[in-house]
């Protein structure tokens, strides 16, 4: 499981034989959660709303390069690692 960028505690990550619509996978606090990239959302598990704010600011600015990743991955490349949140 790829890790793609770090900031404040939380690791985002993309595994390479995912299906269904592009999406990014976030950890923090031992807990995961399943982000679609477009339209951009969590899926499922509840997250913190610091957590969750934090997530989806940084997968906004970068949602563009999250998809391009996807599309990497699809093909089997690796992805490209993403700047973090400032």
């Amino acid at each position: 499981m790829p890790t793609i960028s770090r900031f404040y505690g939380i690791t985002i990550m993309m595994y390479h034989d995912e299906h269904g619509r592009p999406h990014f996978h976030a950890a923090y606090g031992g807990r995961k959660f399943k982000i679609s990239i477009w339209p951009l959302g969590f899926e499922g598990a509840e997250a913190s709303p610091r957590v969750r704010s934090l997530v989806l600011e940084w997968a906004a600015l970068h949602q563009a390069e999250l998809l391009a990743n996807w599309d990497r991955m699809r093909r089997g490349e690796k992805p490209e690692p993403i700047a973090p949140l400032d």
